[in-house]
C-alpha cells in the first residue's frame, strides 16, 4: 500500500523518470515485501529554483541539481534493517542502470497505520477488525 512522490529537476527525461519509477518499485517488492501490483506513484517535475537543497552539503553529502527526491508513504512495521536495506537497494540500483550519483538520492519514509488508507470506494479496506 504504498504512495511514492518522486520529485526531479524538468531537466530529466522521461526515461530516467520511468526508471526511477522502476527501481522505487522494485525495491518495494524485494526488501519490503510489498505485494505485486501495489504501485501507486506521483512523480513530478520541476524548475531548478523549486528543487531546494544545501549548496554546501549536509552530513558530509554534497549534492548537484540532478538530487531526485523520493518520499515513500507506508504502513508501520518495518524494522531498521529492512529500511536501511530499502535506502542502499534504491541508490545502488538507480547509480548502476542510470549512473545517478548515490548522493543525489535523497530518501524519505512515512510510516502511517493500516486504518490511514483508503483505495477507492470511500472504503477503509484495511479496517481494523
Amino acid at each position: 500500500m504504498p504512495l511514492v512522490r518522486i520529485d526531479i529537476g524538468n531537466t530529466a527525461t522521461p526515461e530516467l523518470a520511468q526508471l526511477i519509477g522502476e527501481v522505487v518499485y522494485a525495491a518495494m517488492i524485494e526488501i519490503a515485501k510489498v505485494p505485486q501490483h501495489d504501485k501507486f506513484q506521483i512523480i513530478t517535475r520541476h524548475a531548478a529554483e523549486q528543487l531546494i537543497y544545501p549548496s554546501e552539503g549536509y552530513l558530509g553529502i554534497d549534492y548537484t541539481p540532478g538530487i531526485i527526491f523520493i518520499q515513500v508513504f507506508w504502513v508501520t512495521g518495518r524494522s531498521t534493517d529492512v529500511k536501511k536495506a530499502f535506502y542502499r537497494k534504491i541508490a545502488d540500483d538507480l547509480h548502476a542502470r542510470t549512473g545517478v550519483r548515490k548522493q543525489d538520492v535523497f530518501i524519505n519514509l512515512i510510516d502511517s497505520a493500516r486504518e490511514d488508507w483508503s483505495f477507492g470506494n470511500g472504503e477503509m479496506q484495511y479496517a481494523p477488525t
